[in-house]
């Protein structure tokens, strides 16, 4: 019996430590739970207590039950050693010295710490004090260990809170739609994100969606942490949750949302789709025409050297030469553009003045200027209706359509609206006569001014002009597919028959 007991007791001493070590990382942390963490606290407690009697109840079936889960397995050897010996213990926080100091400005700073889940963390987030990050991350779970920042970890680590790092639109897709679904069912917002940071596996998206959940937990409103993201989500996106939090809408927001990019990357996917194969078929030309002239005339010019001059045909001699150049110059006619390339974009990413040029040059190109004018007026025109609908301002609308787009040809046109409006015309007044803005949609945009059906008017356009640069994109695909081949074939047709007729030339000496 005694030996019942003190095994009994021993078993104890075990859970009692398991749950010592369930109540959190710290006694700070368990002071600075919500209540509602609290209960969730409360509720483990609880079921551990019930383990724990069971266990006591049946000590001989204890070699049969599952053991708590050693944290300590997923912390390095290095660390569970400093921690052990007390070399390394949980950080204090002195609000009231340097570490509650805030700064103007949002610095980077590492942290290093223990997860809820017992695994050893060392990462980045951006925050204006110590004790900011400290308050965050026990709210989150974490046992904070260290926290510092530098010139150095801002000026190295800028990258690692990925402010610079642009959603992918199906990555945005799924998120909208996952987001607006957690919140219709009930989930508050910052614990639907928190859901989120485990779903997506880009370490990336993951820093995107804990700043965002760091910024919500710190009072911020959801349009705002989704601004402070840096290059991460559309300005239009932003600017709709900020109204569907005046309107309280933010689930019917999200789904519009979801729906608009999710016909923005299906169009994507079709021009990718009908120019895939023209660009295969380009580039398997080049680099037969570049095969010929390089490796196959060359054979041939040992047999065109022991034949009179005048006997070569002219157009024999200039695939010679231009087969020359290549052997010779080639690897410097690929640098020059590749630089000319790189330069290029460059300036039409940096200089307004190029990217209009080259704008207006594609929006005038026969067959392509229909898909660019098309695309450019079913973006506008469903943007503007989703604006409209959210009882957004038609100034204000104009303001962020300016934004949004990335057109500087239309970046006028909307220019000349909002200076249109602010002298009292209507909206219509700009696009009148304007050669990027189709007579029917025109039409339309009337009709929808003189009715007040303005929203409704601009998604007609939108479905309508949606399809018209569906068909034009399947018409250029069905225009460059022949004329690739063609272009193929006159190319080695003349490379063969330059190779050929100097050998008649040569039959008829032998004759």
């Amino acid at each position: 019996m005694d030996q019942d007991t003190s095994k009994n007791e021993k078993i104890n001493d075990e859970v009692a430590e398991t749950l010592e070590s369930s109540n959190g990382p710290s006694n700070n942390y368990i002071l600075n739970q919500s209540s509602e963490n609290l209960e969730e606290v409360t509720t483990a407690n609880n079921q551990a207590t019930d383990e724990v009697q069971t266990v006591v109840e049946e000590p001989r079936m204890e070699e049969t039950k599952q053991k708590p889960r050693n944290v300590r397995k997923k912390i390095p050897r290095s660390i569970q050693n400093k921690i052990d010996k007390g070399i390394l213990t949980p950080m204090v926080i002195d609000y009231n010295g340097p570490h509650g100091v805030k700064s103007d400005t949002k610095l980077i700073y590492q942290f290093s710490a223990i997860a809820p889940n017992g695994t050893w963390i060392q990462s980045y987030i951006e925050a204006y004090s110590v004790a900011e990050v400290h308050s965050y991350l026990l709210s989150e779970g974490y046992q904070v260990y260290d926290i510092k920042t530098s010139k150095w970890i801002n000026k190295v680590h800028s990258k690692d809170v990925a402010t610079n790092v642009k959603m992918k639109t199906k990555d945005l897709v799924f998120l909208l739609t996952q987001l607006s679904t957690y919140i219709k069912a009930g989930i508050p917002l910052a614990d639907a994100m928190r859901v989120l940071v485990e779903q997506y596996k880009k370490p990336a998206y993951k820093q995107i969606l804990q700043n965002i959940v760091h910024n919500l937990v710190n009072g911020d409103a959801f349009s705002v942490a989704l601004e402070k993201s840096g290059k991460a989500f559309p300005k239009l996106l932003i600017n709709m949750v900020r109204v569907s939090e005046m309107t309280g809408d933010l689930p019917g927001t999200l789904d519009e949302m979801a729906d608009y990019y999710d016909e923005i990357e299906k169009t994507r996917k079709q021009m990718i789709t009908a120019m895939m194969y023209p660009t295969m078929v380009f580039v398997f030309a080049v680099a037969v025409i570049i095969f010929v002239l390089v490796w196959v005339i060359p054979q041939f010019v040992e047999i065109y050297e022991s034949m009179d001059p005048s006997k070569i045909p002219a157009f024999t001699k200039l695939v010679i030469a231009i087969s020359d150049f290549l052997k010779k110059d080639g690897i410097w006619l690929a640098l020059g553009i590749t630089i000319f390339v790189v330069l290029y974009v460059y300036l039409y990413k940096n200089v307004r003045s190029i990217r209009e040029t080259t704008q207006w040059l594609v929006m005038h190109i026969p067959v392509f200027s229909n898909v660019v004018i098309y695309n450019e007026v079913t973006m506008f025109t469903k943007t503007f209706a989703s604006l409209l609908k959210y009882n957004v301002f038609i100034t204000d609308s104009m303001e962020i359509l300016m934004r949004v787009t990335n057109n500087e040809i239309y970046k006028q046109l909307i220019y000349d609206t909002i200076q249109n409006l602010s002298h009292g015309e209507k909206i219509s007044y700009a696009f009148k006569d304007h050669w990027a803005f189709p007579l029917p949609a025109y039409t339309m945009l009337i009709t929808g001014e003189k009715t007040g059906q303005l929203p409704e008017m601009m998604e007609k356009v939108a479905e309508y002009y949606q399809e018209q640069h569906t068909q034009s994109v399947t018409r250029i695909k069905t225009f460059i597919e022949p004329v690739l081949i063609i272009f193929l074939t006159v190319n080695v047709g003349i490379i063969i028959l330059s190779i050929v007729l100097p050998m008649f030339g040569m039959y008829e000496m032998v004759m």
